[in-house]
């Protein structure tokens, strides 16, 4: 089916009708380990990175991974090396008052840009990995390419979401409902957003400045609705790899595949053409 294209604000006389081409999604389902994810990640840039060294090769289609993690915070390159060592033991570490149990988030160092966010079930987290080229689109347009995607997404829920000042996408002053982030490498870009679905992510963030904003707090697509989202994160993936297609420049389909079917294409098993 071919995506109606949506203009993405700021960013006229950008785009070009010269490029078609399939987008794929990958929707990890269940709890998903930050490392594992990475994964698969860095394995689709180095292949892009890979036909950009050697134009014999034929480039990867744009790919979109979507996948709840397992309770985990995340460092981005402003606070890379920064964090003690008594911090992210707070942090991968519950009160033992708590009834909740020791030792349940991960910590991590993340290529992303921005500071110290959280990734846990009922957050739905989008890696886009593209080639920016490709689409016509410069830093910048892809970033409001990706929130305006957050705020469509958003729409369909029937919560408007904003920008302001501040990264991510809003649903008022003090309340952010999504964070993003991205790494750019020879106009490859990877990692992406961390929207909240259910309620389950906002205590986690009480223990974080998160992204070194004071005085913000974290919301939710059911707590900024007041309805319970029907199949949680996993329906919303859905959402939002629809409306960023619409706005990708050339795409014509969106194709799901398995993580064994990305695999087999990364390594070049005859047969795959995926």
């Amino acid at each position: 089916m071919r995506h109606a294209k949506v203009v993405v604000p700021g960013c006229l006389g950008l785009a070009s009708d010269n490029i078609l081409m399939l987008l794929r999604h990958l929707h990890l389902p269940g709890l998903t380990r930050y490392a594992h994810a990475a994964g698969i990640q860095e394995s689709l840039v180095s292949a892009f990175l890979a036909q950009k060294a050697n134009k014999t090769l034929i480039p990867p289609p744009p790919t979109i991974l979507t996948f709840q993690f397992h309770p985990v915070y995340t460092c981005g390159r402003r606070e890379a090396n920064s964090l003690s060592a008594e911090q992210i033991s707070f942090l991968r570490h519950r009160d033992p008052t708590s009834s909740e149990v020791a030792d349940v988030a991960d910590f991590e160092y993340a290529a992303r840009g921005g500071q110290t966010t959280y990734h846990g079930p009922g957050q739905l987290v989008a890696y886009p990995v593209l080639d920016l080229r490709a689409h016509q689109l410069s830093s910048r347009c892809y970033v409001n390419l990706l929130e305006e995607t957050v705020i469509a997404t958003c729409a369909r829920y029937g919560i408007r979401g904003f920008r302001t000042a501040n990264p991510g996408v809003w649903v008022s002053e003090e309340e952010k409902i999504c964070a993003v982030g991205v790494h750019l490498r020879r106009y490859i870009a990877s990692h992406g957003i961390g929207l909240n679905v259910t309620g389950e992510p906002l205590g986690w963030f009480q223990r974080i400045v998160a992204c070194g904003l004071e005085g913000k707090r974290a919301t939710a697509l059911e707590a900024a609705s007041g309805s319970k989202i029907e199949g949680g994160a996993d329906t919303v993936a859905d959402v939002f790899v629809e409306e960023m297609a619409s706005r990708l420049d050339g795409i014509t389909e969106v194709i799901s595949i398995t993580e064994g079917e990305l695999l087999s294409a990364l390594s070049g098993s005859p047969g795959v053409s995926i």
